[in-house]
């Protein structure tokens, strides 16, 4: 009673299992760091019923667990059931968010259950639109030890709603992407299944030291801007064995948007992706930019396999955005049934405003493409420059590729480019070596293996604790 008496004071509700409760089953999960306390969403009055809105259960949890964080870390366990909730801010750190096997956590799909927030400083505006944006589902200001996780649980972004709207021009103001962590260290998103973001999935931005991975994201083929993940000017991340069906790019590499993005100056350094699949028939698979404008440097990506995409890696800059990206390092890559394998715009132009810098130009350099084959392909490589601004120091080697018989170029809407080589190339520099068909003459011939780093970056060095909770009553 004693006990009881004290948790109901302090409106936790019992936030230590151990002392509070008796549970039938304990559930094991990776994690950054274990927690000392722990409450579950029905103390704070949340049903899973589908229907009933949560959003003040949540926060109302999230910031009662926030009052014994600093003291060995506090958890939040959304139990099974179906849980619509708006969007909420995870204020604590030392805090977990699981989500369990058995739970969806459902978006809202009202726009009043989503704050107006400004738009990213590096940005300037909102992605969709000019001026602010709608908040995220899940989001995460200035924190420090953060994990949002589960036992393969839901995160539904029920978002046909949004876009519909934004296809008939009915919102005036950007989409909710589905989680969305600003300014914090030591972040982990993992184990969870993720599907039907009005927009973006996951979007770690100005973040230091995060691991995302074992994340299955789907989203309609058809849809665009429903990007996987989106690390955006942070340094220091792995990204690992996931699966991502999108329409748009699997993996989005960002650092910000041209004038916004240089004044700010945040770039995206050491990152570190890894046993990735993706599906994205409209784009790509790994993308480097569009918004690139802080910079993008060491990127270390292997073992993806690519299937029915638009294109495997692909790298989009334009006069304006500045900046640059460089020493980008992929090896072991399969595609199967791809328009591009290797795809370089340097005329991705859309602007902000008007007020971006036309003598800004990007630096593109030291591009390495090693270990990769291909099946069904229509452009191996497509890869153009900027006119008095070329892509140097490109190498690839040991790529074998076949061609797309052409049937399938014809259903792939490619006749022009399907009637030229195999290679298009401009304004670009660099070598190829064991590759197959012959590059472009811009890509000589020599004997080479191209570039991966050998050393390890800190983040791959980081080992996720074993954690436990107790679930189920006896």
């Amino acid at each position: 009673m004693d006990n009881f008496f004290v948790c109901f004071l302090l409106g936790l509700i019992c936030l230590n299992l151990a002392e509070c409760r008796s549970y039938a089953e304990q559930i094991q999960f990776p994690a950054l760091n274990c927690r000392k306390h722990t409450a579950i969403l029905t103390d704070f009055g949340g049903k899973g019923d589908g229907k009933t809105l949560n959003t003040n259960a949540i926060k109302s949890a999230i910031a009662s667990l926030s009052k014994v964080a600093s003291d060995g870390g506090a958890q939040l366990i959304v139990p099974p059931g179906k849980w619509l909730t708006g969007s909420f801010n995870l204020i604590s750190d030392h805090f977990t968010l699981y989500i369990h096997k058995d739970a969806i956590l459902l978006a809202s799909q009202e726009e009043s259950d989503y704050p107006l927030i400004d738009p990213l400083p590096s940005y300037g505006r909102g992605r969709d639109a000019v001026g602010k944006r709608y908040a995220s589902l899940i989001t995460g200001t200035n924190l420090t030890d953060v994990v949002i996780t589960g036992g393969n649980g839901t995160i539904d972004g029920q978002g046909a709603i949004w876009w519909q709207k934004f296809k008939s021009k009915k919102l005036k103001y950007t989409r909710p992407y589905l989680i969305e962590i600003l300014f914090s260290n030591q972040l982990q998103i993992s184990h969870l299944t993720l599907t039907n973001s009005p927009s973006w999935h996951v979007h770690p931005t100005y973040c230091r030291d995060v691991i995302v991975e074992r994340l299955t994201i789907i989203a309609p083929v058809t849809v665009p801007n429903t990007d996987g993940i989106n690390p955006d000017s942070c340094i220091n991340t792995r990204i690992r064995d996931s699966y991502i069906v999108s329409g748009d790019d699997c993996i989005a590499v960002k650092s910000g948007w041209d004038q916004y993005g240089i004044k700010f100056g945040m770039p995206t350094q050491h990152l570190s992706i890894k046993g990735i699949t993706c599906i994205s028939p409209k784009s790509a698979v790994i993308a480097l930019g569009s918004e690139m404008s802080g910079g993008i440097q060491d990127v270390r990506a292997e073992e993806i396999v690519a299937i029915n995409s638009e294109s495997g890696v692909r790298i989009k800059t334009a006069v304006g955005r500045g900046a640059y990206v460089k020493d980008i390092y992929v090896r072991n890559i399969n595609m199967n049934t791809m328009k591009y394998a290797f795809w370089m715009s340097g005329n991705y132009g859309s602007h902000p405003d008007d007020g971006y810098d036309p003598k800004a130009l990007p630096e593109i350099k030291n591009i390495n493409f090693r270990d990769a084959v291909g099946k069904n392909v229509t452009i191996v490589g497509d890869l153009i420059g900027i006119e008095g601004d070329p892509f140097t120091g490109i190498c690839i080697s040991n790529v074998t590729v076949e061609l797309a018989k052409k049937k399938v170029v014809e259903e792939l809407d490619l006749f022009e480019k399907a009637k030229k080589l195999p290679w298009n190339c401009s304004d670009i520099g660099g070598v190829s070596s064991r590759v197959t068909p012959t590059p472009c003459g811009l890509l000589p011939e020599k004997e080479v293996d191209c570039a991966f780093p050998s050393d390890v970056l800190p983040i791959d060095n980081v080992v996720l604790k074993t954690c436990s909770i107790g679930f189920g009553k006896k």
